[in-house]
């Protein structure tokens, strides 16, 4: 490749990745807070461990790195945009491999920019980097099946390996993968000794995580139980498949295209594994019920590849004038998708344009009706309000030691640890990891009590009896926000052995 063309692509491939890091630091209307998973993931870096309760341990090391690094939104949110950079960066590289030449490359990330999911990199969740090693394991296995180098095979296991530390959902892909394999002409995959050699090391790096899950009796199983109890059961698997329309709907002429190719494309002939992995595991993802994200990772391959077909389709002759076309479409549908996908619209202005949201469904939350602001946006206020609601009780407490501070949910937990103006405040919660984090070997007297809307005794007739004093000292104010009207209520002097009644409750739980 002469110089000139190598340095004109770098250029350009430097200058999506710029543009992606500068997008999803900014993209957030600065009314918005964290999100209340960012929190739980958050303070995973202070209890570092093989394992947690929700996910595996590789997020609460990139907490670990972001609160070394001062532990800022700022930082959060670069930490995060990084892996949507590093997801670009494979998919250029898979066009790269397939001899997509500079517009097929240009096509690719335009339509990553485009496609709704994009907004997954904004928040510090296990997504972003799950779409990045599902990419990842893409590209290692496309080189590995065009150049026959057995190192391919082992980073495509090792890019598994850590996928499957950081979020267990790429076990579909596994899957996907494994039959996509073995009913196309590339079957041979399994008679190579290296990919048992892989998979052998793979075994090895994940085997602590699941040593502890042994150990800790499988808590992945009895989260994936109450997820499917409590979300996935109300999910339509038509909408999962419409969701899939719907997140790519400026990018359908390149997946169409994608499509075509395994079929027509002679160069791709050694690719239709690629096609039947996607078949396999979005029917997986249908079946059981999945968020439609989860499928997140399935396309930034189909992307490349159609954006490779296309290009070549398109290089000469009238045709090379519809170029445009796929640009034009995914740009304009980035525009369109902007204020529905990315939380740049005050919640006002959200409600001025209620019925547009509701239109395109994303007004519709995990209990399968429509409210006020998409859940997402929803569970980015409030939480500030929270926090300095507690603040004010907990620094006129003088015996802090003899204190706890119990929360309703992890977001709430979360938030107050993130945004409190106190060091080290530990306010716990019995959901999620928090219950493993509750310090009980101090004597504890008095209790700040963190309660839901929701909550079935308001009035507090359970623990009055038990403390000599209860006072509702505030809720959350902001309408707008998932915790609106959450209660904070301060119980003093209990009378009997507090900590005996809560390692009972937290044993139920």
């Amino acid at each position: 490749m002469p110089l000139q063309k190598t340095n004109t692509e770098t250029i350009v491939l430097v200058s999506f990745v710029v543009l992606k890091l500068f997008l999803h630091c900014f993209l957030i209307n600065p009314v918005y807070e964290l999100h209340r998973d960012e929190f739980l993931h958050l303070d995973q870096a202070n209890h570092l461990a093989w394992g947690f309760q929700s996910v595996p341990p590789v997020t609460s090391i990139f907490a670990w790195i972001i609160k070394m690094l001062g532990g800022g939104t700022f930082i959060i949110r670069l930490i995060t945009a990084c892996f949507g950079a590093g997801t670009l960066m494979y998919s250029w590289f898979i066009v790269k491999a397939l001899k997509g030449d500079l517009f097929a490359k240009i096509l690719c990330m335009v339509a990553l920019f485009a496609c709704a999911i994009a907004r997954l990199d904004m928040l510090f969740q296990p997504n972003a980097f799950d779409i990045l090693c599902w990419t990842a394991t893409y590209y290692y296995f496309i080189k590995y099946i065009s150049t026959n180098a057995p190192r391919f095979i082992y980073y495509a296991i090792l890019a598994i390996a850590i996928g499957f530390l950081n979020k267990y959902s790429i076990a579909f892909l596994v899957v996907g993968l494994g039959l996509g394999f073995s009913i196309s002409a590339q079957r041979h995959i399994f008679a190579v000794k290296h990919l048992y050699f892989a998979i052998a090391i793979g075994l090895l790096l994940v085997l602590p995580n699941l040593l502890w899950q042994y150990q800790n009796h499988f808590p992945v199983v009895k989260h994936m139980k109450e997820l499917a109890a409590t979300q996935l059961d109300k999910i339509n698997r038509i909408d999962f498949l419409k969701e899939q329309l719907l997140y790519y709907i400026g990018d359908l002429w390149i997946l169409f295209a994608a499509a075509i190719a395994f079929f027509v494309y002679k160069p791709f002939k050694n690719l239709r594994w690629i096609g039947l992995s996607y078949l396999i595991t979005i029917g997986l993802f249908t079946w059981f019920r999945a968020k439609g994200y989860y499928a997140a990772g399935l396309y930034p391959v189909l992307l490349a590849c159609g954006s490779v077909y296309l290009a070549a389709l398109l290089k000469t002759g009238w045709q090379r004038y519809l170029k445009a076309i796929p640009l034009i479409t995914a740009v304009a549908m980035f525009f369109l998708i902007l204020p529905y996908a990315y939380p740049i619209l005050t919640p006002r202005e959200i409600t001025l344009k209620k019925e547009k949201f509701e239109t395109l469904g994303v007004m519709r939350w995990e209990d399968g009706k429509n409210h006020h602001l998409p859940q997402d946006f929803a569970d980015m206020l409030g939480w500030k309000e929270l926090a300095t609601i507690v603040d004010e009780v907990y620094k006129r407490i003088p015996q802090k030691e003899n204190l706890i501070i119990l929360c309703d949910n992890y977001g709430e937990a979360g938030a107050i640890n993130h945004y409190s103006t106190f060091k080290n405040i530990n306010a716990v919660s019995f959901s999620a990891d928090y219950i493993t984090w509750v310090n009980l070997d101090k004597q504890i007297k008095n209790v700040i009590l963190v309660t839901s809307i929701d909550d079935d005794d308001p009035d507090r007739k359970v623990e009055k009896p038990i403390f000599e004093r209860v006072s509702k000292i505030n809720s959350v104010k902001n309408k707008m926000a998932r915790e609106y009207g959450t209660s904070v209520y301060l119980l003093e002097n209990a009378k009997i052995d507090i900590n005996a009644r809560l390692r009972a409750e937290m044993k139920e739980d």
